[in-house]
């Protein structure tokens, strides 16, 4: 696969507001997830407000996070759709 077809079948994040809502369903703070994540809190925090985004090894650890969290709290994402249509 090349370089193009690598970046084209990267798994997408969810939403900003859905990356929030998420971690908050489960309690955990943003420097909890950026320390387990390797990452600072401030870097975490771009992630999360839509600013930046993770890099290849960051992001599949966040993406697995987000969807073991997706897994437990499928509330939290089904809020969050709700809140971005209003």
């Amino acid at each position: 696969m090349d370089a193009i077809e690598a970046l084209l079948a990267r798994p997408a994040l969810p939403p900003p507001a859905t990356r929030a809502a998420l971690r908050r369903a489960d309690g955990l703070t943003q420097a909890e997830v950026a320390e387990a994540i390797g990452v600072t809190r401030v870097a975490f925090a771009r992630w999360e407000t839509g600013k930046a985004e993770p890099r290849t090894q960051a992001r599949a650890a966040y993406l697995r996070l987000l969807e073991a969290l997706a897994e437990k709290h499928p509330h939290a994402v089904v809020e969050t759709k709700d809140n971005e249509e209003n």
